[in-house]
Parts: C-alpha cells; structure tokens; sequence
C-alpha cells in the first residue's frame, strides 16, 4: 500500500456497486482528490485492486466527465477499465481497476538511477496520447473554455490559494488570472491532451508507461497543457530531467511564454 494512503473502513455505495466493493479492504487515497474522496480497494482473493472515486455537487459533474472521457480515451491509450458507475441528482461514484506499476513520482522518487529511463518512458507516453487525431476527440480543454471554467472558480471562491507553487507563493486567485490575461493572445498548437499531464498521474512498470488515470480534462488543447506539467514536476527532481524530457519529446527550444502560461492557469484548478 502506498505511503500516501490511509486505511479506513468501507464506505456506503449505491445497491448497484456494492457486490463490486465486497470483500476488500479500504483505504483512503490523500493525493489528487480534488474535493472528493479517493479510495484504494484491495486484498479481494482472485480480484483486482480498484479505485472509488465518490464526490458530491461540482465534483460529481467532474466525475461523470471523468468517466465519458475514460470509455473514450480507453480506444486509444492504456487506461483504467471501468467497473461500475453510479449517478443522483446530486453526487456520483466511478470504479475503476488500479493499472500496474507505481507512480512516476514514486519511482523517480525511489530510483534515482532509473531516472533517465522513466523520463524517457514519459516522453514515449506523451508522444503517442497527442498523436491521437485531433478529429476523433470530442472534447474541447482548450484554453479559452479553461479560462471560462477558472473565472467561475475564482469568482466562486473555489480556489486554493494556499496550493500555488512556490513560484507564486502569496498570489491571490485574481493575481494569477491578471498574469494569465497578460499572456493573450494565444497561439495554439491542438493535440488530444491529458489536461493534467503530472507524475502522480502516470503509472509505470518495467520501463514502461503502463496508463494514465485521473482523466476528467482530457480534450483538445495546446500540447503545452501537458508540457507544462510535466515539465514542472520534473524540475522538482532535476532540472537536467526537464531538458532530457522534451528532447526525447522532440523540443529543441520550448515555448516559455506557453510554458508559464499553463502553469498559471493549472493553478486555478
């Protein structure tokens, strides 16, 4: 079990989940849970771990979006199965099995010597998902609709302020939007992205990215969207790892202007 999870007890699920859940052992996941709650199941003989994702009011709309993204995204790129879903007026809950490996963050976390691999793995990944024909996806993430999105968070106070990088340390929300603002115009390069491309988000094994989870803002947006992300997360072990990345990715000179910019817009999320 990961470090960043808590045993707890199970937890009440609609009728139609609660064979699935039966039997396995509980524990609360602490990262990336965005408002809702997480939940790693494990230990069922002859059954695979899963994940419960549960989230009420905004956060039961991104679940339903998670999940219509997922049966897509599932035609093109390694991705969770999904088990079971269940929806109210007012909530809903997304069961999903766990893919193999560890997290990019933890194993670059473990293995410093397997870095060069890992980051090279990344780049493989990330290359195929924006290879993905732009026509077949149904999703629009760009960053006019994010910007839309971000406003109405700002405006309603959903923002954690207390979460921003170092970077932007003590920024209020609308600080960050003016720095947004000042980037516009945009020139934008679509591809099919993740829309929140970061290490604790990317399962690897053997060498190999085994899949992508969390996927309630994979659309068409700008490769930096993705870009950007991994870059900064990379940049916290090694900014050599940042370097190395988007060569393999195919970068000779990345685009700072895009860069900083959807590093200030994934702060509003």
């Amino acid at each position: 079990m990961g470090k960043r999870e808590t045993p707890c007890a199970p937890v009440a699920v609609p009728a139609g989940l609660a064979e699935a859940v039966r039997d396995y052992r509980w524990a609360r996941d602490g990262v990336g849970e965005s408002g809702g709650a997480v939940y790693r199941l494990s230990g069922r003989r002859d059954a695979p771990d899963l994940f419960l994702k549960h989230g009420e009011g905004a956060v039961a709309d991104e679940i339903v979006a998670e999940m219509v993204r997922l049966r897509w995204l599932a035609a093109h790129l390694p991705v969770p199965k999904l088990v079971a879903f269940a929806a109210t007026p007012d909530a809903a809950w997304l069961l999903t099995t766990a893919l193999p490996g560890e997290t990019a963050w933890q194993l670059l976390d473990r293995a410093p010597e397997q870095r060069g691999a890992v980051v090279d793995a990344l780049a493989r990944f990330l290359r195929r998902l924006h290879a993905i024909p732009v026509a077949a996806c149904p999703f629009d993430a760009g960053h006019a609709h994010r910007m839309h999105l971000a406003r109405a968070r700002i405006d309603a106070g959903s923002v954690d302020e207390d979460d921003f990088d170092d970077a932007r340390a003590g920024w209020s929300a609308d600080q960050v939007w003016e720095a947004l603002a000042a980037h516009l115009p945009l020139a934008v390069d679509p591809v099919v992205t993740h829309g929140d491309f970061s290490l604790d988000n990317l399962l690897v094994q053997d060498g190999e990215v085994m899949g992508c989870i969390d996927l309630g803002r994979v659309g068409i947006a700008d490769r930096y969207q993705d870009l950007a992300i991994l870059a900064n997360g990379l940049g916290e072990f090694d900014a050599a790892l940042v370097a190395r990345m988007l060569a393999a990715y195919g970068i000779a000179a990345p685009d700072e202007v895009k860069t900083t910019f959807h590093l200030l817009l994934d702060e509003l999320f």
